[in-house]
């Protein structure tokens, strides 16, 4: 690989020969070789955009050239498209504050910019990564705005969707299983009747909540902290900048984004991205139970429950011929778990600010948006190769409420609880059901026994 050196306040550095970044990633790069993880792409995309919509703003209020403004813009638009995503190497764990991303991004702004209007790629000049890409702005509200813009894109564009998909198929077989009579189970246990209608339908509202649950972060995570600039003040930053700057991100991504109501709040917090964890972790343990009832209502499937059966979409064993597993259930818990660590991780990292900005800000970015991307997929997966699917065995669903003892429940109006008590003990020893035996101890007549019986 070849190099060339660049410049910046603190010396020279050698930079990749083809990279659009300059010294201060180079830095970065070599300070930072922690994990080998780049920041999300989402990420990049959102602080791209904020990138993009500030040159005009900025040519329009401050009075920057028009020709860079004009070369930022596009320079912005195309990383938003993706086309310079391999130019931002540094690592994930990295200055709390995310400065080295911030700077990252305006330094291949600015690199392409260069190239755009001298031919050059990289360097400083005409398009300066801070006095032009980063004009108006400050690590400080631009990192904690793309946060904030990537998630609400995720969550609106993405989660939002996959789960309204779930909910819809999960309510279409809570209908096609409606007239399906089973055994419900507390504590492993036969329970009393219901239908298999019933049982989906529970899920089904799981997920409805769901919904409402992510969607309520909306409100919080539409403010932006972008026009606070150094720690809130707005330093260097035009008064109508950060009102005009959102307007324009909030049409490019069709949320609605607005301006933080306290600028010190907005950049020495992070509790809107706290409590979008949470939700996303009540998210993840409704799909853990879904998932996990899924498995045992199709174990089997000839000596376990074998209620439903689910879709075969892969062998499910290297040395049992015939053996399938319910793979996609499982992948779903795993990646619930996944989220559930990563709301952890945010939680601590919610709690690592001192005074005037959070530290941890790259953390809280990395999980946060993967766990947006993997409820999405979990949601996604779980609907269309798994739930969709889903056959009922009504045989089997009839036939275990006539062999459970819980069908003493049934009698307890006529006999008492005690009584039925010693029915469902001498049906268990005798292996007979609580029919044969409430019948052979004639504790009631054959009319009101069938009355009291049916299910």
């Amino acid at each position: 690989m070849t190099y060339r050196e660049e410049k910046d306040t603190m010396g020279t550095v050698k930079v990749p020969e083809d990279a659009y970044y300059g010294a201060q990633t180079a830095r970065a790069v070599e300070n930072f070789p922690i994990s080998g993880r780049q920041m999300p792409r989402s990420f990049l995309h959102a602080l791209a955009l904020i990138k993009k919509c500030a040159a005009p703003v900025n040519r329009e209020l401050d009075g920057l050239d028009e020709k860079i403004a004009e070369a930022i813009e596009t320079a912005a638009g195309e990383v938003l498209e993706g086309k310079f995503d391999d130019q931002f190497p540094v690592d994930v764990f990295q200055t709390g504050s995310g400065t080295s991303t911030n700077m990252n991004m305006n330094e291949v702004i600015a690199g392409r910019a260069n190239e755009i209007l001298t031919g050059k790629r990289g360097g400083r000049s005409p398009v300066h990564p801070n006095d032009h890409v980063n004009r108006g702005q400050s690590s400080n509200d631009t990192v904690p705005s793309a946060l904030h813009i990537a998630a609400m894109h995720g969550i609106f564009t993405g989660l939002v969707p996959a789960l309204q998909a779930l909910h819809a198929t999960l309510s279409g077989k809570a209908s096609a299983f409606s007239d399906i009579k089973k055994i419900g189970r507390t504590h492993l246990q036969d329970a009393v009747p219901m239908t298999l209608g019933d049982e989906f339908s529970g899920y089904a509202r799981q997920i409805a909540l769901s919904i409402r649950r992510v969607s309520g972060l909306e409100e919080r995570l539409s403010e932006l902290a972008l026009g606070g600039t150094a720690i809130g003040t707005g330093l260097n930053a035009h008064p109508c900048f950060a009102e005009k700057t959102i307007s324009r991100i909030a049409v490019h991504a069709k949320l609605p984004f607005r301006e933080a109501e306290n600028h010190f709040e907005a950049q020495a917090a992070r509790d809107a991205a706290v409590e979008a964890g949470g939700a996303l972790k009540t998210v993840a343990v409704s799909l853990t139970k879904i998932a996990n009832d899924i498995r045992w209502l199709a174990s089997g499937p000839r000596c376990g429950i074998g209620e439903i059966r689910i879709p075969a979409v892969q062998p499910g064993s290297s040395i049992m011929p015939g053996k399938v597993n319910p793979v996609i259930p499982e992948s779903v818990i795993q990646a619930a778990a996944q989220v559930m660590g990563n709301d952890a991780a945010i939680a601590m990292a919610g709690a690592g600010g001192n005074f005037e900005i959070n530290v941890t800000i790259p953390l809280i970015a990395r999980n946060l948006l993967e766990s947006i991307d993997l409820l999405t997929a979990s949601a996604n997966v779980l609907a269309e190769k798994c739930v969709a699917g889903i056959e009922a065995d009504r045989e089997a669903c009839e036939g275990y409420i006539e062999k459970s003892l819980s069908l003493a429940a049934n009698l307890i109006p006529e006999i008492g609880y005690d009584r039925a008590a010693e029915i469902a003990k001498k049906a268990h020893e005798t292996g007979r059901t609580i029919r044969e035996t409430a019948r052979a101890e004639n504790v009631l007549s054959e009319e009101e026994l069938n009355r009291r019986l049916t299910y």
